[in-house]
């Protein structure tokens, strides 16, 4: 069983990678934002839109792995699951 310095130390890491691939994807719709045309007010919805069904679907599966998981299996789910949105953004704004 891993101790409880290193299970939060490895969601610390976890959270740092996850806030280094939010600001690359950050700086990347920046660019396509500042473009000011049709495909940036798209993408300004999408932005929106994908906050929204992120959040709902991290916060049932959330609560359910801290009442079933506790602590720690439920924050290293719901990093997994918005690094997982992060890539496949950095991916499509990549292009």
């Amino acid at each position: 069983m891993k101790s409880l310095y290193s299970t939060w130390l490895g969601l610390t890491l976890d959270s740092w990678r996850l806030a280094a691939e939010s600001q690359a994807v950050i700086g990347l719709r920046m660019v396509k934002l500042a473009a000011g045309d049709a495909a940036s007010a798209k993408e300004a919805e999408l932005m929106i839109s994908e906050k929204v069904q992120a959040a709902a679907q991290v916060q049932s599966q959330f609560f359910a792995d801290a009442v079933l998981g506790g602590g720690p299996a439920a924050t290293r789910r719901a990093l997994a699951h918005y690094r997982r949105k992060v890539r496949a953004n950095r991916r499509r704004l990549s292009r």
